[in-house]
């Protein structure tokens, strides 16, 4: 009877002492754990887009904070700039150009970060202006009347290559929706539209 108690107890002890190691091995990570490997990275990005059916260049950078290697939060921006003329004024020589700019916060999921090859998913939430600009490159004008504010969400998908364990090049395609913009001889959602475009992001991943 005292051998069975023993073997009760020496089998409840090494069941509790298991399911102690399985608790430890499966605890909550914290974003601060000792176990956890940060890093960071900064991002510079040149792209395509049209812009009230337009060619534009797209260029941005933007830096952000990576936990756990597979995900980062970070703060950017993006500059436009639409390179056919804008409008067709009669008997003015000026070049009209849509122009601005818009940035925020980046939320980016990072998925197989350790492949050669993975996906990951940027975000971003933010707030922009756009305006309309005239010259002739030796008259720069300013229509205080042709600008306006917006508000912007991008989400987007990025094939990344690992070049080097501190060098990342990216293949990237997304769509930015935009609040209603107000401006002449314009549709209020001609912002909105799919960017293409390569980023190169350079850190520790």
């Amino acid at each position: 009877m005292k051998k069975l108690s023993l073997m009760i107890f020496l089998g409840l002890g090494f069941l509790l002492a298991s399911a102690q190691d399985d608790n430890d091995n499966n605890q909550i990570s914290t974003i601060f754990s000792r176990n956890r490997s940060n890093g960071g990275y900064g991002a510079l990005s040149f792209g395509y887009s049209q812009i009230d059916g337009k060619d534009a260049l797209v260029m941005g950078a933007r830096g952000s904070w990576i936990i756990d290697h597979s995900f980062a939060i970070g703060l950017g921006g993006v500059g436009f700039i639409n390179d056919v003329n804008y409008h067709h004024w009669p008997n003015n020589e000026l070049n009209n150009n849509l122009a601005g700019g818009y940035g925020g916060i980046y939320l980016e999921p990072i998925l197989a970060p350790r492949l050669p090859v993975h996906i990951s998913i940027p975000v971003l939430f933010g707030i922009g202006g756009i305006s309309r600009i005239q010259d002739n490159w030796d008259n720069w004008v300013y229509n205080d009347s042709q600008n306006d504010v917006f508000l912007v969400f991008e989400p987007a998908v990025e094939l990344e290559f690992n070049l080097t364990r501190h060098l990342r090049l990216a293949g990237s395609i997304g769509y930015r929706f935009t609040s209603k913009v107000e401006m002449a001889d314009t549709n209020p959602d001609f912002l909105e539209g799919t960017n293409i475009g390569l980023v190169m992001k350079l850190g520790k991943f």
